[in-house]
């Protein structure tokens, strides 16, 4: 698992390894000593099928973090920087996140976020 930070403050890209067998995978979504941004308050899962639009959430009140994994499929992922006081704030950052990159996100407090599906099926877990 590797760690990239981005030009936002916080936004985190997190490279995952996908270990392949005869029995199928088998990867490493979350470490917490390379990891140790949040305590995550929150998981969901949902299946989206393609061409569907979840988002943008944000919470004003109890504001949350978020870490999104694609376990299937695809989605263009799109967080927008709403912190006033940040270099970035307005701005938006987008990435593909799939099964096959193993790429994932982490999102931090202030930020609002949603994803567009792109495969058939797309299974989306975030905490």
């Amino acid at each position: 698992m590797k760690i990239l930070k981005t030009r936002f403050e916080g936004l985190l890209i997190i490279k995952q390894k996908n270990n392949l067998d005869k029995r199928g995978s088998l990867r490493e979504t979350f470490n917490k000593q390379k990891f140790k941004q949040n305590k995550f308050v929150f998981e969901y899962c949902t299946m989206s099928k393609i061409n569907s639009l979840r988002g943008f959430h944000f919470q004003y009140r109890f504001q949350q973090a978020k870490y999104v994994n694609v376990l299937q499929g695809k989605i263009l992922d799109c967080v927008i920087d709403l912190r006033k006081k940040s270099k970035t704030f307005g701005k938006h950052y987008k990435i593909i996140l799939s099964e096959k990159n193993c790429i994932s996100v982490y999102v931090p407090v202030g930020f609002a976020h949603g994803f567009a599906s792109l495969d058939k099926t797309n299974i989306v877990l975030y905490s």
